[in-house]
């Protein structure tokens, strides 16, 4: 009784693939131990709100010349803005 409850009929023609694709190209970079702890490292910083001024650097000289990029004073004043909007020093809402 059992072989006939988890018995699944299967098509006589195997599925024939058409198209396959790369889901992510592979990394030019090696994966060494110490890229590893930075990534993880990063990756914890930003859990608890801590942006990372370097990427933000490579980024606006990669995409922005033109444009110079914040100190990391303005910069880290920018990003508590953003996360806890208030006037007057005051904050807004509760951070919780």
């Amino acid at each position: 009784m059992a072989k006939l409850i988890y018995r699944v009929a299967r098509p006589l023609v195997p599925p024939v693939i058409i198209r396959c694709q790369q889901i992510a190209p592979p990394s030019p970079e090696k994966l060494t131990l110490r890229l590893v702890m930075q990534r993880l490292a990063q990756c914890f910083r930003l859990m608890v709100g801590v942006q990372d001024y370097g990427n933000y650097v490579r980024h606006m000289q990669a995409h922005h010349p033109d444009q110079p990029a914040m100190s990391e004073r303005d910069f880290h004043r920018y990003c508590l803005d953003a996360r806890f909007p208030g006037k007057g020093g005051k904050l807004g809402k509760c951070p919780c």
